[in-house]
């Protein structure tokens, strides 16, 4: 009796199918490129009240709206000369100002903010859960609201006409909003490296300093910028709390061009203005990686 010890028969590989791509139709490439033409379009609408302003403050004095165009047939740095000198004191002492106001509240709000989310992030401590949601019920709160109280009261410590009242607060941690932008940046690091630098000897503060900190590099960076922004193109603030023009900032000494009493000057506004854009849109530029960063990885997505 012979025994068959042939195997059953093998299947054969299905047939590989090669794929070839087939070029784009003249429809798609039409598609595509009507989408960036429109997208385009939109850009440069958008961008258009900028290019005018520009434009605008090259232009004379008198000849600035009577063509709303972005053509400039003869330009003239006339403007910048007349709106650097147009007040009391030089434009130079408003971008100082402004630029001690800035950074007095970029490092009120990296101190004070980073160190109210590190506790609430990591510390156990009473009615936390109470305290947050407080603190968050407080960015629903109108400024109006609260701007009478706080003008008394910086009226009795002495501090109007200074620029105590716009930095002072920056260091109480009352711009909510980064201190919520911080807690959920922290709650994303893992507990095991506080557990680990807790199993030799550090403390919080050194936790804080020496693991946290580094690590919320982005989160810092974005609270920077947006404060930086903020805090330049402010207006309501410097005009209750500012009331000599030595003190004014930026944007005081932009609206005192313009003049109901008496004849404006646009030509110099629009100068000024251009060149207090330029701090804004380098901020913005060379810090756009880093707001990416930071708000894809606190969860405001």
């Amino acid at each position: 009796m012979t025994t068959d010890t042939t195997g059953p028969a093998t299947a054969a590989p299905p047939a590989v199918r090669h794929v070839v791509a087939r070029p784009p139709t003249f429809r798609r490439r039409l598609r595509s490129v009507l989408k960036h033409a429109g997208l385009l379009a939109l850009s440069l609408l958008m961008i258009y009240p900028l290019i005018w302003l520009v434009v605008a403050s090259l232009r004379p004095d008198d000849e600035i709206f009577r063509d709303l165009s972005i053509v400039l047939t003869d330009p003239t740095g006339e403007n910048y000369a007349s709106g650097w000198e147009a007040h009391r004191h030089s434009f130079t002492r408003y971008f100082l100002n402004s630029a001690v106001l800035s950074i007095g509240a970029i490092l009120g709000n990296l101190i004070s903010c980073s160190l109210a989310a590190y506790a609430f992030a990591r510390l156990r401590f009473p009615l936390r859960t109470l305290w947050f949601a407080t603190m968050l019920a407080t960015i629903m709160l109108p400024v109006h609201v609260v701007i009478v109280p706080q003008y008394v009261i910086f009226a009795q410590l002495g501090w109007i006409n200074t620029f105590l009242p716009l930095v002072v607060p920056k260091f109480l941690a009352t711009d909510a909003f980064f201190v919520f932008l911080m807690v959920q940046f922290i709650r994303g690091i893992p507990r095991e490296l506080d557990e680990a630098a807790r199993l030799d000897g550090a403390g919080h503060l050194r936790i804080f300093g020496q693991i946290i900190l580094p690590l919320m590099v982005p989160a810092l960076a974005t609270t920077t910028i947006f404060t930086f922004i903020w805090t330049w193109s402010d207006f309501f603030g410097p005009l209750i709390y500012l009331t000599s023009q030595e003190n004014w900032t930026v944007s005081l000494a932009l609206r005192a061009f313009l003049d109901a009493t008496s004849e404006s000057n646009f030509g110099g506004m629009f100068a000024m203005s251009v060149l207090s854009l330029l701090p804004l849109f380098l901020a913005f530029l060379l810090g756009q990686r880093y707001l990416v960063r930071g708000f894809a990885t606190t969860g405001i997505k």
